[in-house]
């Protein structure tokens, strides 16, 4: 039996009280950061070669069902605002299309030539990266997007929660992070979703630092797209330009449109 499936530690979660529940998911979920230190070294060896396709200017594509397909989406959409890059370049596909996303699509993941069929659609090509991401492991929308990659010298990568699977087999970088047995049985969107952000935190940050869209351990490329973002922006600047007055550096920055043009556009005066 998949460990992701195996029973849960705790019976009769009907009876608990509301703070004995919300005490036993926080003891699991402690235990989810120590499951994916044990994966450190099979994250880097996936994040430097993800990073090494995309500094010779190729794409990340993300590939998922339900749960794991809406993380992909998530980590993927929030890499333009927070980097400053092109939508284009870190994007997450999910079984059954756009719809997918806020309703479960019965029956897309068992799709095993969908996967490459929606890749097929964005280009792919050797130049890009591909991570596969499926808590149990065995889902064939996924396995089959990176059986065919493999067939065309695509790299690819994957995130499961199972030791051994299908899919890690399918995969040139495998990622597994042991997670065991789900609080609610089989519920893997809550520990194994868990670990899949925190991987997937780490792939995005760790190949956006490597193209150099941090300095220091500032977002200077970030996009100014509301309030918040515009004032932390304007202090960004003021630290590194060593500006005293927040208007002059606000106005500065609104001109040039990110922090780091801002700082340049000093250095050139």
């Amino acid at each position: 039996m998949l460990t992701t499936e195996q029973p849960s530690h705790y019976r009769h979660l009907e009876d608990m009280p509301v703070k004995e529940i919300i005490a036993h998911i926080n003891e699991e979920d402690k235990t989810v950061a120590l499951a994916v230190e044990k994966a450190l070294p099979q994250i880097e060896k996936l994040v430097e070669a993800a990073a090494d396709k995309m500094l010779a200017g190729g794409r990340l594509f993300y590939v998922g069902a339900g749960t794991s397909g809406r993380l992909g989406i998530l980590d993927a959409s929030e890499c333009p605002p927070t980097y400053g890059v092109p939508y284009d370049l870190v994007q997450g596909l999910i079984a059954g299309g756009f719809s997918a996303i806020i309703r479960a699509a019965e029956f897309a993941e068992d799709d095993r030539q969908q996967g490459w069929l929606d890749l097929q659609e964005k280009n792919i090509s050797e130049r890009d990266f591909v991570v596969g991401i499926a808590a149990s492991g065995t889902t064939p929308y996924v396995i089959g997007a990176l059986d065919h990659c493999r067939e065309h010298n695509i790299e690819t990568g994957c995130i499961t929660c199972n030791a051994g699977s299908p899919l890690a087999a399918a995969a040139d970088y495998p990622v597994e992070v042991i997670t065991g047995p789900e609080f609610v049985t089989g519920s893997t969107r809550m520990k194994a979703g868990t670990a899949q952000k925190m991987v997937l935190n780490m792939i995005s940050t760790t190949v956006m630092i490597q193209l150099g869209r941090v300095e220091d351990n500032s977002m200077v490329n970030m996009q100014l797209n509301n309030e918040k973002l515009i004032d932390r922006g304007v202090k960004m600047l003021m630290q590194q330009a060593n500006i005293a007055d927040y208007s002059k550096a606000k106005d500065l920055l609104i001109r040039q449109g990110s922090v780091k043009k801002a700082v340049q556009s000093i250095h050139k005066s």
